[in-house]
């Protein structure tokens, strides 16, 4: 018999034995220990039979690690066998940098689901979109594979293409996407100035999320004077999750005080709860987080401690609905596990597990058809267009000026609204929260 095999049941023998020497068991136990012992044995005879009577012979190390991935993935579909080859990958990717074609993915119903595309990457620029279903890669069916299975295949060597098959709610019939690989460099944090608002947009929770996020709500206040923000939009549309203390460090940044998110294991003696400390980066100034349901696992601890604090509005769609905390478990193949652990809370005590954070507001993510607005669009006059017309005599020169750049405000908000409605909504948002506490302070 296979010396694996052999080890796996040695190891459970010994055991037995210790529970035997150390006293009487339980019956429960010692029935439990029992079954535990049939079932290894039962692997290990078919392991056995397969190995010398299938029709082909076997890579006994690709059928070990197929058994062990496939007892993980039967738990759920986060739980899986990661194989020395692939953990270096896995590691540089919560590092920010991996190849790939730089999409996030899950299984459902036995095919690959997008969750969301990175930005900036080659999946993104292809027009992969969140709730997208990869049918076929390189016109091979996915069905029957793991979804380790199935992202092994979608690697490969940098400048090489692969076709993907996608089936897309909407779309009559599934269609073919060539997409090249490349080299995945993430930046996490991307922001600029709208107006008088600041956009963050963050795209994946990595090591060093919070320190750029810092940094660029930073850049903003010098560019516009810390009392000139009007407000924050931090979008997490599409952003597939990442690291918990990164989703814990920046929902800090918006809070002062109280509970971000706890999680609860099998033991709940050993629940952790995570607290915001005092400091808020942006310095009490109204936020709006934008989220879709490409938002995942850390994206909905970000929006669920800020919705539950009232800190911030959430607007948009129905996140993903992941709220498991899965753990990296090296092991001493130079492999490792990686293993739902535990269910994250929000605040208020709920989980959002298969639910999703429901937005305060919703809005749909609209394509306007700017050619068809265009043609139907009227020349509109006023009476400031008259000839003869009376001039307005109550503006100061100051007050003048901030009329004229209010009304760039609003052009640019309308340009904004025809390329991303759902942040232009956002950015009106605030603007109208930003009016509403100004009457508030008076």
């Amino acid at each position: 018999m296979n010396n694996t095999v052999k080890g796996i049941m040695l190891g459970a023998a010994a055991g037995v034995a210790l529970t035997a020497a150390f006293g009487t068991p339980k019956v429960g136990t010692a029935t439990a220990a029992t079954s535990t012992y049939e079932h290894l044995e039962l692997l290990g005879d078919i392991f056995e039979r397969t190995r010398s009577a299938y029709v082909e012979e076997v890579d006994e190390k690709e059928l070990i690690e197929s058994a062990i991935n496939g007892m993980l993935t039967s738990l759920d579909p986060h739980s899986s066998y990661i194989p020395p080859k692939d953990f270096g990958d896995f590691q540089a990717d919560t590092k920010g940098e991996f190849g790939g074609l730089g999409i996030e993915v899950t299984m459902e119903e036995g095919f690959v689901k997008v969750v969301s595309p990175i930005d900036d990457t080659p999946a993104d620029k292809a027009g992969l979109k969140a709730g997208d279903f990869i049918t076929h890669i390189d016109s091979e069916s996915v069905l029957g594979l793991t979804i380790g299975d199935a992202v092994e295949r979608m690697r490969g060597l940098v400048g090489t293409d692969i076709e993907l098959t996608i089936a897309r709610e909407g779309a009559d019939e599934p269609f073919d996407v060539t997409i090249t690989r490349d080299t995945i460099k993430i930046k996490a944090v991307r922001y600029r100035v709208e107006g008088d608002i600041g956009y963050v947009r963050i795209s994946k929770f990595s090591e060093k999320t919070f320190d750029d996020l810092a940094a660029g709500m930073a850049s903003i206040k010098e560019e516009l004077g810390a009392n000139a923000v009007a407000g924050y939009v931090v979008d997490l549309r599409n952003n597939p999750g990442g690291l918990l203390t990164q989703a814990v460090a920046v929902s800090d940044a918006f809070l002062d005080k109280g509970e971000i998110v706890s999680t609860r294991g099998r033991d709940q003696q050993n629940a952790d709860r995570y607290n915001a400390q005092l400091g808020d980066l942006a310095d009490g100034k109204p936020v709006v987080v934008l989220v879709n349901g490409g938002s995942a696992s850390a994206s909905e601890i970000v929006a669920g401690a800020l919705q539950d604090h009232r800190r911030g509005i959430v607007v948009g769609e129905k996140t993903f609905g992941k709220g498991s905390v899965q753990t990296i478990m090296p092991l001493s193949s130079k492999g490792a596990i990686r293993l739902t652990t535990a269910r994250y809370y929000t605040p208020s005590g709920r989980s959002i597990q298969a639910l999703g954070v429901e937005p305060d507001i919703v809005v749909k993510q609209v394509e306007l058809d700017t050619e068809k607005n265009a043609e139907e669009e009227r020349p509109r006059y006023s009476e400031s267009q008259i000839r003869g017309s009376l001039a307005n005599d109550s503006l100061t020169e100051e007050e003048k000026e901030i009329r004229r750049k209010e009304e760039e405000a609003h052009a640019a908000t309308e340009k904004l609204r025809k390329e991303d409605y759902q942040l232009a909504y956002a950015i009106d948002l605030l603007h109208g929260l930003s009016v509403y506490s100004g009457f508030a302070e008076q």
